[in-house]
């Protein structure tokens, strides 16, 4: 069972990166998902999240960013428009799957995002 993020890389201000994530494995059942984000010296935040129809976002992206699930539900997407130099930060993602009879948190081996001024 693994989560396999991808779309990070080097854009200017202002510009637009979309990221994805993929869940592959016996995976018996995804609850939530989500994108956190862990920048040099800080502590990893939680970016967005999406269960069902609902989604959290952090008040630093509402507005520019959007996440957004595939229709099979093992696909987690976070759009971001207007980035700005603070977003910088190696993003990963989270999906709480059903695996066997457990219910457990998994991460993303995380991609990197650098937005230069």
């Amino acid at each position: 069972v693994q989560l396999q993020a991808s779309g990070g890389g080097l854009v200017q201000a202002g510009g637009s990166l979309r990221l994805s994530c993929a869940a592959s494995g016996r995976i018996y059942g995804i609850n939530s998902m989500g994108w956190y984000r862990q920048a040099p010296g800080k502590q990893r935040e939680l970016v967005a999240a999406i269960n069902g129809d609902s989604t959290n976002y952090a008040d630093s992206v509402k507005g520019r960013f959007t996440i957004s699930r595939d229709d099979a539900k093992t696909t987690v997407f976070l759009q971001m428009n207007s980035l700005k130099p603070e977003d910088t930060a190696v993003y990963y993602c989270n999906a709480l799957m059903l695996v066997g009879v457990r219910m457990d948190d998994y991460w993303g081996q995380g991609t990197l995002v650098t937005v230069s001024s």
